[in-house]
């Protein structure tokens, strides 16, 4: 019965096309990607509602929605739970909860009913030896044109880091627009990569050519000031 039930579960790549799926949520039904053409979309799932962890993940997504959506990015949970056990608890934090100062917190992403677990299998949410009846943290970081650009996972027992979530779609989206890449902890202001030449000759024209704000380690390290 594992066997099988393993084999029911796939996982997008990075740079596969996002599975497609239609849903109920607790913002109205959804398809996507149709319903996001255009967008970053950060598809987020958690193992229950009413518990703790999921409790403080959603408050601070929530409290983070404008920043992403002026990223042009739109948030999605889901869960292995019903509409009704989501209202429910979206209620519940709204109403009574208060955390780090946040509270009256209403949560206005969509949620998504899963509890035939069809989203959560196609994109590998599901992890039969952390549990079968819950979904573990899965992150997905969707572009604009539906391809799968970046995968977190966490375990069921810790919660995520939304400020790095947003860090990383920050870095992809400078990548994409300036044809660079991002250092380690690279934050947006701090200086970034000219990606590396691909031949003998490319790389002693990128050490003695002048360039302005361009400064090299190596050949293969160049970097470009960014203040």
């Amino acid at each position: 019965m594992e066997e099988e039930f393993k084999q029911q579960i796939g996982m997008p790549l990075i740079g596969d096309d996002a599975p497609k799926f239609k849903a109920k949520t607790t913002m109205g039904d959804i398809n996507f990607p149709e319903d996001y053409k255009g967008k970053w979309v950060i598809l987020f799932s958690h193992p229950a509602d009413f518990t703790p962890v999921c409790t403080t993940e959603f408050m601070t997504f929530a409290s983070m929605q404008n920043e992403f959506r002026d990223l042009n990015c739109e948030l999605i949970g889901l869960s292995i739970d019903s509409i009704y056990a989501h209202i429910a608890w979206l209620r519940t934090i709204k109403e009574k909860i208060e955390y780090k100062g946040m509270k009256n917190i209403e949560i206005m992403f969509p949620v998504i009913e899963d509890l035939k677990m069809d989203v959560s299998k196609k994109f590998g949410m599901v992890q039969p030896n952390a549990s079968t009846t819950q979904a573990v943290r899965a992150v997905f970081l969707i572009d604009p044109k539906a391809k799968v650009r970046a995968i977190l996972y966490y375990p069921l027992s810790n919660g995520r880091n939304m400020n790095e979530i947003k860090r990383l779609l920050l870095a992809m989206q400078k990548s994409d627009k300036e044809q660079i890449a991002t250092p380690a902890n690279w934050h947006p202001g701090d200086d970034v990569i000219i990606p590396p030449p691909g031949s003998c000759g490319l790389a002693k024209e990128r050490m003695e050519k002048e360039e302005k704000g361009k400064y090299c380690l190596d050949w293969f390290m160049c970097f470009r000031k960014e203040k």
